[in-house]
C-alpha cells in the first residue's frame, strides 16, 4: 500500500494521491484510482469530481498552522 496525500490546493479541489479507493454509501467501491480531484467550491456541474468550475468564483487558503 502507498502512502496517501491529501493536498489542499489554494482556490482549488482537494488533490488525494495514493492506492485509493472511492465506494459509495454502501461502502460499493465505485474506482480504485492512484488520484482524484474533489470539488471544495460546490459549482460543479458533475458532483464530486473537479470541473474547473471553480475558477475566478472560489477563494480559499488553507494553511499548516
Amino acid at each position: 500500500m502507498w502512502k496517501t496525500i491529501v493536498q489542499v490546493l489554494d482556490n482549488a479541489p482537494i488533490i488525494l494521491k495514493g492506492d485509493l479507493e472511492l465506494v459509495d454509501g454502501e461502502g460499493k467501491v465505485i474506482e480504485t484510482i492512484s488520484e482524484l480531484h474533489l470539488c471544495r467550491c460546490g459549482l460543479l456541474k458533475n458532483k464530486t469530481y473537479c470541473d474547473e468550475s471553480h475558477r475566478g468564483n472560489f477563494e480559499s487558503k488553507v494553511r499548516a498552522k
